[in-house]
């Protein structure tokens, strides 16, 4: 996973390129970015939360490969990319870029909410800073 992150350009146009391509109605991509706000203030509304300046961040990619291949299992998924940033990251910093491409709208979001849920609760260590 963790190579020299791609450009939104680069990964479109390898999907594109892609086998699949012409299956694809559409492509959805997730960027998730270290914030200041803490997980606690933004998902439980706690007010009394330190900003973050950072996270440590890693993944299992055995872990990560099997929720790509769990993935491309539903309904109507033809393309997916996942890239993960490893290591001490900062505010702004890039997280985790997720491509999914599939025939129809509500085929790709789910797809793309599971994998995210997946990654984010089963394949990735993260602690805010």
């Amino acid at each position: 996973m963790k190579d020299k992150k791609p450009t939104f350009a680069q990964l479109m146009k390898d999907a594109k390129a892609s086998k699949n391509s012409k299956k694809c109605g559409m492509f959805l991509l997730h960027n998730g970015v270290v914030r200041e706000d803490a997980k606690a203030k933004v998902r439980e509304g706690k007010k009394d939360t330190k900003k973050v300046i950072g996270m440590s961040f890693d993944y299992d990619n055995k872990k990560v490969n099997a929720a790509i291949k769990k993935a491309y299992k539903m309904k109507g998924i033809y393309y997916i990319k996942v890239w993960l940033n490893k290591g001490k990251l900062k505010v702004g910093d890039d997280i985790m870029l997720v491509l999914v491409g599939g025939d129809i709208r509500p085929n790709v979001i789910d797809c793309l909410q599971s994998l995210i849920g997946e990654i984010k609760t089963k394949c990735v260590i993260e602690k805010e800073l």
